[in-house]
C-alpha cells in the first residue's frame, strides 16, 4: 500500500527532538522556529512532559467516555485557573478542526439557527462544517458547500450588523490573530462590535484559539487583549505539545444534554496527562511572560534588517513581512542554515511559531542566518 499523496514534503526525516531543536536521520541539527504548525509549546521532549506521559501509559492509556476520568476534571480545573476562564465548561476532543466543528454545533443547538458568519483569510479546519468557513475554495469538495455561510471582511462592522439583523445567524467565528491567513488582527473596537451585535441579534461568538491560544501571544488567549468574552472558545495545537488533544470551552449558561456531543478518543487518560503536563510547565517556567519578552527582542533585532517591511502578530506568533515572495528564502534557511520556518497565504510572510521556551540565543542564530540568506538571494 502507498500513502495517499496529499502533502508536498521536504526531503528531511526528523527522528529526535530536544528543546528548540530537531535532529534528522543523518544526525543533522535543525533550529525549530515553526514547532510543527505551533504545536510544540513547551519544547521537544521536555523531561517533565515525557515522564508524565510515560507514567500514565504504564497505568492506563485509554478508556472510553462511558466511565469517570478524574484527569478530565483536573485538566478542566487547571485550565480554568491558568486561563482565567473558570466560568466555562470543557468538552475534550482530538484536534482543532474537531474543536471548531463541535463549537459550531453547540452554537446551532443553543440558538436554533443554522447560518455562520466568518471572515476573509480565515482558516478553521478541514472537516465538513469548518472547511465551509475556511477561506480557501481549493480545499472544499462539493460535499462541503451545502452549509449556510457568509464571508465578510475584517473590520467591516456595517456588513456584520446587516447580516446579523437577518436573524438566522447561529454564530460568528473568528481567529483573533489569523494563522494560515497571514497573522492579520482586527481592531479592538471591531471585536467588541462582534460581541455587541451578536448578543443583540441572538447569535454566539466563537473565538478560534487553536493556534493563538495557550500562551503563544503572551496572554493565555489572544482575545483577552480585546476585553471580550466569547460564548465558545476552541483550543488544540499547543495544548498537548504534540499529543493529539483539542477542546471547546463553553459558556456556563449553555446547558449540556446527554448525546449532544461525543467522541471516542477525546479526553482519554493519556491525552489528559499530556495536557496537564503542558499547563504545569507553562505555569512553572513562566512561558507566557517569555513569549512577550521574546517578541520585544525580535522587534528590536528586526530593525537591523531593512528588507523586513512589517512585523505582524504578538508574542511567539510572529510574521516577518517582506516585499517579495519568501519561498526561496525559506528554503535557503532550511537547507543551508538548518532552520525551520513557516509560510502563509500571504506569500511575502515568513511565519515564526517556535516553542514558548525559546531563548534570545536562538533568535540571534536565526537573524544571523537571515542576513546571510538575504544577501545570498540578492546576489
Amino acid at each position: 500500500m502507498e500513502l495517499f499523496d496529499v502533502y508536498p514534503l521536504f526531503d528531511i526525516t526528523p527522528v529526535k527532538g530536544e528543546g528548540t531543536y530537531v535532529f534528522d536521520n543523518d544526525g543533522k541539527k535543525y533550529l525549530d522556529l515553526y514547532g510543527g504548525h505551533a504545536v510544540i509549546s513547551i519544547g521537544h521532549s521536555h523531561p517533565a512532559y515525557v515522564n508524565a506521559i510515560s507514567n500514565q501509559v504504564r497505568n492506563l492509556g485509554f478508556y472510553s467516555n462511558s466511565i469517570k476520568n478524574p484527569l478530565q476534571v483536573e485538566l478542566a480545573e487547571k485550565l480554568g485557573k491558568l486561563s482565567g476562564c473558570e466560568d466555562y465548561q470543557l468538552f475534550l476532543c482530538n484536534s482543532g478542526a474537531e474543536a471548531n466543528e463541535n463549537a459550531l454545533k453547540v452554537a446551532s443547538f443553543a440558538t436554533g439557527k443554522d447560518r455562520v458568519i466568518y471572515f476573509d483569510n480565515a482558516f478553521h479546519g478541514r472537516t465538513s462544517g469548518v472547511v465551509a468557513v475556511t477561506d480557501n475554495e481549493n480545499i472544499k469538495a462539493p460535499f462541503n458547500k451545502g452549509h449556510k455561510i457568509t464571508k465578510i471582511a475584517f473590520n467591516d462592522a456595517e456588513t456584520l450588523a446587516s447580516e446579523l439583523q437577518k436573524g438566522d445567524v447561529a454564530a460568528v467565528i473568528f481567529e483573533v490573530i489569523q494563522g494560515v491567513g497571514g497573522l492579520d488582527e482586527a481592531t479592538t473596537e471591531f471585536y467588541q462590535q462582534i460581541e455587541k451585535l451578536a448578543k443583540e441579534n441572538g447569535a454566539m461568538i466563537i473565538a478560534d484559539e487553536v493556534q493563538a491560544g495557550y500562551g503563544r501571544t503572551g496572554d493565555f488567549f489572544a482575545f483577552q487583549k480585546h476585553n471580550i468574552q466569547p460564548d465558545i472558545i476552541s483550543i488544540a495545537k499547543g495544548m498537548g505539545n504534540g499529543f493529539p488533544i483539542g477542546g471547546v470551552l463553553i459558556d456556563k449558561n449553555i446547558a449540556p444534554k446527554y448525546g449532544m456531543l461525543g467522541t471516542t478518543f477525546g479526553g482519554n487518560h493519556l491525552a489528559c496527562a499530556a495536557g496537564l503536563s503542558v499547563l504545569n510547565i507553562l505555569e512553572k517556567e513562566d512561558l507566557m511572560q517569555n513569549a512577550s519578552a521574546m517578541f520585544d527582542y525580535v522587534k528590536e533585532q528586526a530593525k537591523e534588517i531593512p528588507q523586513i517591511k512589517n512585523i505582524k502578530g504578538r508574542g511567539l506568533m510572529i510574521g516577518l513581512e517582506f516585499d517579495f515572495e519568501i519561498a526561496n528564502l525559506r528554503k535557503d534557511l532550511l537547507f543551508v542554515h538548518q532552520i525551520f520556518t513557516g509560510s502563509a497565504a500571504n506569500k511575502n510572510l515568513l511565519r515564526i511559531l517556535p516553542p514558548l521556551n525559546i531563548e534570545k540565543k536562538h533568535f540571534d542564530n536565526f537573524f544571523k542566518a537571515l542576513k546571510i540568506s538575504l544577501a545570498n538571494l540578492k546576489d
